[in-house]
């Protein structure tokens, strides 16, 4: 073999054992931050946008024996997210049984887990007070935010409306009020009937300015006639007052 070809064939061995050396360090370095990570309080979607950029990311790790992330189907969720889960499956439970499927809304949003209530449920149409049946839902929905693994949990009540002005009232001047009261009494009613603590708890009336559908037809403008109570996550507990 001549020198020059023994020379080629040294420097490749050489580059092929530095690649796989760098290789191992980053697939070491890889793993050690995803253990960092999984050891840390994070938000599950932050975490799942962290495995997809190393899904779809270009490197080292793409070629040879490379260590391909679609391998790993890593479940992250932090024990926040588990309560409001579970917090969902209950309350989900609860109203299958009593027939408000329709009318209870449970979806785990960003900042935490929203018990929608049409506003039909709770109030008669331009009224504010509690009707006998909402009380009801709402004894059951507060013992089990009073349960010991969700009583630390904050909450906020928010009264919505449509767009309709306030017509025939002489007590709602708009639907400022409206909103406002309908939250309040919501907040009253779990307080001070069913003893959820004060200082977990407020609430805010948002008249027709935060819509779930555009209120153009009669069925959109019913889904934002609406009190929502939000579980908040840690991550919104820490901007609240206390």
């Amino acid at each position: 073999m001549s020198r020059r070809k023994r020379r080629r064939r040294e420097e490749e061995t050489v580059a092929s054992n530095w690649l796989t050396t760098y290789s191992d360090m980053i697939t070491l370095l890889l793993c050690f931050f995803i253990l960092l990570f999984a050891f840390s309080e994070v938000d599950a979607q932050k975490f799942r946008s962290i495995m997809s950029s190393f899904r779809g990311g270009t490197g080292v790790l793409n070629s040879g024996s490379s260590l391909d992330m679609m391998d790993f189907e890593i479940e992250y969720m932090d024990e926040g997210d588990r309560e409001l889960e579970e917090l969902r499956e209950l309350l989900e439970e609860y109203a299958g049984e009593n027939g408000l499927g329709p009318e209870i809304i449970l979806n785990v949003e960003e900042r935490g887990l929203v018990i929608r209530f049409m506003d039909k449920v709770l109030f008669d149409s331009g009224k504010a007070d509690l009707k006998p049946e909402a009380k009801e839902i709402l004894d059951s929905v507060a013992e089990i935010l009073n349960r010991e693994e969700f009583k630390d949990k904050l909450i906020k009540v928010e009264g919505h409306t449509d767009t309709d002005p306030i017509v025939y009232s002489t007590t709602f001047p708009t639907n400022w009020e409206l909103s406002a009261i309908r939250a309040t009494n919501v907040l009253r009613y779990l307080v001070e009937e069913n003893g959820i603590d004060g200082n977990r708890i407020s609430s805010s009336g948002y008249s027709y300015h935060r819509p779930i559908a555009p209120n153009d037809t009669p069925e959109n403008k019913q889904m934002n006639r609406r009190v929502d109570i939000v579980i908040l996550k840690s991550i919104y507990e820490d901007m609240e007052p206390k």
